[in-house]
């Protein structure tokens, strides 16, 4: 008798475990609460412009691809995508331009030319970065924490071995003070703990891997934009007879003498052998289990930062401002200060201003383009969001009219603004939260919700708020580790 599965939400995570379950064998059902899928990887038209709602960055593409494989197909019959050679631009206030090459060799030249950092300095950082994700990724990334087959390897003794010697006891700005000393290129590597929603100065060492992710592996952009991710996928799925129900909350997941039997949504019951929850872990508890005891030691960690994002459609003026750029206060953690006041969120936060703008002509209209400008932002907590909203929008754009030397004001057509509010609205993301808890804790790895639960047998957990975190990458990860251990 074919077995059935059913999967809360169908954000990336949650189409991904979708897909490896009907490679297993069950007959799987994905209830998603919104019009569409995707959460997070999402999209949206203002006028004639088309944005991605999320994410900006495409990294380790193999990750997606392997899904295709495994399913005995050809990626390129779905999904496509190109390499670009630039990470990011990097503006700062004194006039410094600085060009992320993917290429190796070309970024330690342009850092040495503009910063006189000699390249060997920046080819030990990342060859360090590098190598801590090929000891760590077996260990942490690819596995769950939560199992003790996990933890009898000679990978795990290695790792753990070699703990001191990966800044594990030192924060990401203390280690990157040490291996960089300019303090530009500290700042540029700092703001990859904000990948994770995290803090440099809180976050540790170890973290350093994520610098790993653009300057080993690439950057990528897909063709029809980051919302090509779900679309490719979700016909991937529904291929291989995975049926997607949209605008159907799961009101309830059902369980009897502690084993999951299926959910309850406006239809009535639908019965089933798992569960899968890719919802946040804490709606999860708080909303879909009642009278189940919630891990409270869990839940209650620290949450990530969320973000402030301004969608603007733009008469085109620079040339030289696609894909990524990043805009660095001289004294960033000085100019957005008020964002965090009086919140305990992400203690001194790195805040910058990341702007993503169109890859795709049809994006925009002719002379135009679309910008995703993204400033790090709280969790939402009872803030006054409109009174943040309006002195940030004036901060951005006089930086971005010192920066670029023109009244930027005046080239915006089109706005729409997101804050985290809404983000929680839209993704039930517990205060808007972006990545779940933070991993300002050098225990924050193993602190992290498991894919499943012992207290429901049958019940398992997918997506960036458990193990192993955020991220396009991860959120794969967790979908592949919360699959591996459901049985066939």
């Amino acid at each position: 008798m074919e077995k059935k599965a059913v999967v809360i939400g169908a954000g990336l995570g949650g189409i991904a475990v979708a897909i490896r379950l009907a490679l297993k064998g069950y007959k799987v059902q994905v209830f998603e609460a919104s019009e569409g899928p995707g959460g997070k990887l999402n999209t949206f038209s203002l006028g004639d412009y088309r944005f991605d709602w999320g994410p900006s960055l495409f990294t380790m593409p193999d990750h997606v691809l392997e899904l295709f494989r495994e399913a005995g197909r050809n990626p390129e019959d779905y999904f496509r995508y190109t390499q670009i050679p630039l990470a990011c631009r990097y503006f700062f206030e004194d006039g410094t331009k600085i060009n992320a090459y993917t290429r190796r060799s070309n970024y330690t030249a342009e850092i040495k030319q503009k910063l006189g950092v000699d390249e060997k300095v920046t080819n030990r950082y990342i060859n360090h970065s590098i190598w801590l994700h090929k000891m760590l990724s077996p260990v942490f990334l690819e596995k769950s924490l939560h199992k003790l087959a996990s933890f009898l390897s000679w990978k795990t003794v290695r790792a753990a071995m070699l703990f001191p010697r990966m800044d594990i006891f030192t924060s990401m700005n203390e280690a990157n003070e040490r291996r960089l000393r300019h303090p530009k290129l500290v700042q540029m590597f700092n703001r990859m703990a904000t990948y994770n929603g995290s803090s440099p100065y809180k976050a540790p060492g170890i973290l350093n891997i994520i610098s790993s992710l653009e300057h080993d592996s690439g950057v990528f952009f897909p063709e029809g934009g980051m919302y090509s991710i779900t679309t490719s996928l979700v016909k991937l799925a529904s291929d291989l007879g995975v049926e997607f129900n949209y605008n159907e909350r799961v009101n309830e997941i059902l369980h009897k003498d502690k084993k999951a039997t299926g959910i309850e949504t406006k239809r009535g019951i639908i019965q089933s052998d798992l569960v899968v929850s890719n919802m946040d872990i804490i709606p999860t508890y708080k909303c879909l289990l009642p009278g189940v005891k919630s891990p409270d030691k869990t839940l209650k960690q620290k949450r990530s930062s969320s973000a402030l994002v301004f969608y603007w459609g733009i008469n085109r003026e620079f040339p030289e401002l696609d894909l990524h750029n990043i805009f660095f206060s001289e004294d960033y953690r000085k100019e957005f200060e008020y964002l965090f006041e009086k919140f305990d969120i992400t203690d001194d936060p790195t805040v910058y201003v990341n702007i993503s703008s169109k890859q795709n002509p049809s994006d925009a209209p002719p002379g135009h383009e679309n910008w995703f400008v993204m400033i790090n932002a709280p969790q939402y907590a009872g803030q006054d969001w409109d009174l943040i909203i309006y002195r940030t929008r004036e901060k951005v754009i006089a930086k971005l009219s010192r920066i670029l030397q023109t009244d930027f004001s005046k080239l915006i057509t089109r706005e729409y603004i997101l804050d985290p509010s809404e983000i929680e609205l839209r993704t039930s993301s517990y205060r808007g939260s972006l990545y779940g808890t933070n991993s300002n804790s050098k225990y924050a790895a193993f602190l992290r919700h498991p894919n499943f639960t012992g207290k429901i047998k049958g019940l398992y957990f997918v997506g960036g708020s458990v193990h192993p975190g955020g991220g396009i990458p991860l959120v794969l990860q967790s979908a592949k580790i919360c699959a591996g251990i459901i049985p066939s």
